[in-house]
């Protein structure tokens, strides 16, 4: 296993590396420049120089991409141009709340998607299965902000049970307040014990979630039913009905085993999905995560916070699909054997 591992881990250190050079090389070729944005507008030339020297942009660009290689390799992600702190500080301040919206996401495609994708294949071709259908059909085809416009129509501007926008109520905030310990607010509050303030966290949760969670979850239940019907006809289950075992048995311990080991890699590519998700989702519900941070960061040219976003963004998905990977290998016998 561990040789395994290790492959994986060069392999992941590879493609990270070849992410640097790509968004690197795209900052410096795209048009904007981020010394606009410092001086504003008309200035002089002088002042354009003095600012391209301070960036390091007036050097070759072999020389600016090693020297960020150097300042990564002591931690240093650079200053946004945006906000003036380091950007490893805007990072930790906004990833919690990126990480707990997006994690409750995948948990709720898990716990949902994959129960209704075995109930669509064990009564195949029943209303069950068609209802499942019609339903993974159209959250494929609904883009994500219309199903999020959609929620927030329903359940504020209609029926008004849930939140529109942020993470929690200012005045439950103010009249409940919590130390931070983790960043992830439901793990705060309760470790606190501020009940109301837990209450707000998690009704501000639903409507976010809820939209990055359906389009994956569409996918998730349609995969798993195909993949369960497939399980379904292999010889393996044929031998265990000619053996006279329930039906129970045979569909929720032989059938869904099968189904289970390549469902692994479609949740980690589901992970991978949200992260990406999450930005038009932050943005539709103000949500104070990684979203709105790099939006802005792109439409002002503060390339030290898109390079920061991308690396943080990238590094999450490899890990993920290298946990993934590792669990692949630990359940797949035929990974072993090889």
């Amino acid at each position: 296993m561990w040789t395994y591992a290790a492959k994986r881990l060069v392999l992941l250190v590879g493609i990270l590396f070849g992410v640097l050079i790509i968004t690197f090389s795209l900052s410096r070729v795209l048009p904007g420049s981020p010394v606009e944005m410092m001086l504003g507008h008309r200035p002089t030339q002088e002042q354009i120089d003095q600012a391209r020297a301070e960036l390091g942009l007036d050097r070759p660009i072999v020389e600016q991409f090693v020297r960020y290689l150097t300042d990564l390799a002591r931690g240093d992600l650079g200053v946004s141009l945006r906000t003036g702190r380091p950007v490893l500080e805007d990072l930790s301040a906004r990833m919690m709340a990126t990480f707990e919206l997006t994690t409750l996401a995948v948990v709720s495609v898990v716990l949902i998607g994959i129960p209704l994708g075995v109930v669509s294949a064990v009564r195949r071709n029943t209303v069950v299965d068609h209802l499942s259908r019609t339903f993974s059909i159209a959250g494929m085809a609904l883009p994500v902000f219309l199903i999020g416009m959609m929620l927030q129509m329903a359940f504020y501007g209609g029926l008004r049970w849930l939140p529109l926008q942020g993470r929690m109520d200012a005045e439950i905030l103010l009249d409940h307040p919590f130390d931070r310990i983790t960043g992830l607010y439901l793990v705060d509050t309760l470790a606190a014990g501020q009940w109301p303030a837990f209450a707000s966290a998690v009704s501000h949760l639903v409507l976010p979630v809820a939209t990055l969670a359906i389009a994956s979850l569409a996918v998730v239940t349609r995969i798993t039913r195909n993949t369960m019907v497939e399980a379904l006809g292999e010889d393996f289950i044929r031998t265990a009905r000619a053996y006279g075992l329930p039906r129970r048995v045979i569909h929720y311990r032989y059938a869904l085993k099968a189904t289970l080991i390549p469902m692994l890699t479609v949740i980690g590519l589901t992970y991978g999905f949200m992260l990406g998700g999450s930005v038009v989702v932050e943005f539709l519900f103000d949500w104070p995560g990684l979203g709105g941070y790099v939006v802005g960061a792109i439409t002002r040219n503060d390339f030290p916070a898109v390079m920061g976003v991308t690396l943080f963004l990238s590094t999450t998905y490899l890990v993920i699909n290298l946990v993934v990977d590792l669990l692949y290998y630990l359940v797949d016998p035929r990974l072993k054997a090889s």
